[in-house]
């Protein structure tokens, strides 16, 4: 009997627990790109979030614009749930973002065609199956026959900076002459 009691006890503890959740809401107080978001948590911290397993087009990229439209347009001023606390190497919050209806902004973003599944950071069978509907229903960036995924648009703009740093420095150096080198050649004519 006194186990059973116990055990009573300690469902109900659990499930008042369970129930009395009380959530961080964050409002959406930026976009700055389609996958990364200003957030304004309950004691006025600013905190930028990179939204996990996802990457939109970059915002000089193809359809970028209107990645960072559409994450506006769903989450801009609303408040949010966060889950997840690892940062990346620019020190942003990397996760999951969900409106107070449920909805999953990472999904969503993915499923009406705005963002790729990051594969190199996700293998997540539902973020696929999202894409790939997506594609084949030509949604958002799928609208183009050969869209450029970011990573690869990001590796591009790069070895272009460095060709751009290297064909610089080749270039050959003229040595301006001094003003009395310049005078010197003059009075010599």
């Amino acid at each position: 009997m006194l186990k059973k009691s116990f055990l009573l006890c300690l469902f109900v503890f659990i499930l008042s627990i369970g129930c009395n959740k009380n959530e961080t809401l964050y409002k959406v107080v930026g976009v700055k790109d389609g996958d990364t978001l200003v957030l304004l948590s309950p004691d006025n911290q600013s905190i930028t979030v990179r939204l996990s397993e996802i990457d939109c087009p970059e915002k000089s990229q193809a359809f970028g614009q209107a990645a960072k439209q559409f994450t506006s347009d769903l989450c801009f001023g609303k408040r949010v749930k966060l889950t997840g606390n690892q940062h990346d190497r620019y020190g942003r919050t990397v996760g999951q973002v969900e409106l107070e209806n449920g909805v999953n902004v990472n999904y969503e973003i993915v499923k009406q065609g705005y963002a790729w599944q990051y594969r190199a950071y996700s293998k997540n069978m539902e973020l696929a199956s999202l894409e790939q509907h997506a594609r084949e229903s030509h949604l958002g960036l799928w609208q183009d026959a050969n869209p450029t995924p970011p990573w690869n648009f990001r590796k591009e703009a790069k070895t272009q900076r460095v060709e751009k740093k290297v064909k610089k420095a080749k270039r050959p150096y003229k040595k301006r002459r001094s003003r009395k080198q310049r005078d010197t050649v003059a009075f010599e004519i």
